[in-house]
């Protein structure tokens, strides 16, 4: 089977979705279906102004694909509105949800450690490839191969809402990045990743 070649990728903006409440408190989230705050919403629409001033009349020509989880589908709303295109017609798909993180969700690494806390130093050793404990867990590297073909189905230029997991999942996959760089990475909230010919950029 021939190597993927990530630079011949048609242009992609991957954007996670804006701030939740159970992110400003520093909960774990995962795959529990957490709505966008004040700010997370303000955020979006900051990425979905950038995103008009760079592409103008231009975005109505990209794909536009979003997790199907209540935050990133609002994110994609918020962003197509900002571009003057319909909210709702973008398409999602299931395997851009979240990382599970089994029944560690709704809890801060903190609790965590007072519960767990030989999990969580497992966790601090090699945070890529640790499963959490309960059902569905899942760790980055089984992550990354549930990502990998959606992303390497793109066939025309697109504009994807997400989560921070998925783009610590492409970062490792397509941009090069080590494990541990992409597990620890900074995932804005308030930026896009622009991925183009290769290269990536916060924009």
């Amino acid at each position: 089977m021939p190597v993927f070649d990530a630079a011949s990728m048609p242009l992609l903006y991957l954007c996670r979705h804006g701030q939740t409440d159970w992110n400003a408190a520093g909960l774990l989230q995962g795959q529990s279906d957490i709505p966008l705050n004040s700010l997370g919403r303000a955020q979006a629409k900051r990425n979905g102004r950038y995103l008009r001033n760079v592409l103008g009349a231009s975005a109505s020509d990209f794909q536009f694909l979003s997790s199907p989880m209540d935050r990133a589908m609002e994110t994609m709303r918020i962003v197509r509105r900002e571009l003057g295109l319909d909210p709702d017609d973008f398409e999602t798909d299931e395997r851009l949800k979240e990382i599970h993180f089994g029944d560690w969700q709704g809890f801060t690494l903190s609790q965590i450690g007072e519960r767990e806390p030989d999990g969580l130093a497992l966790r601090k050793r090699d945070k890529w490839n640790f499963v959490p404990p309960g059902d569905g867990a899942e760790n980055y590297e089984q992550l990354a191969d549930r990502v990998a073909p959606v992303i390497e189905g793109l066939t025309r230029p697109a504009i994807v809402t997400a989560h921070g997991g998925i783009t610590r999942a492409f970062l490792r996959r397509f941009a090069g990045v080590s494990a541990r760089e992409a597990a620890q990475a900074d995932i804005f909230q308030d930026r896009i990743l622009r991925f183009d010919a290769g290269v990536t950029a916060w924009v």
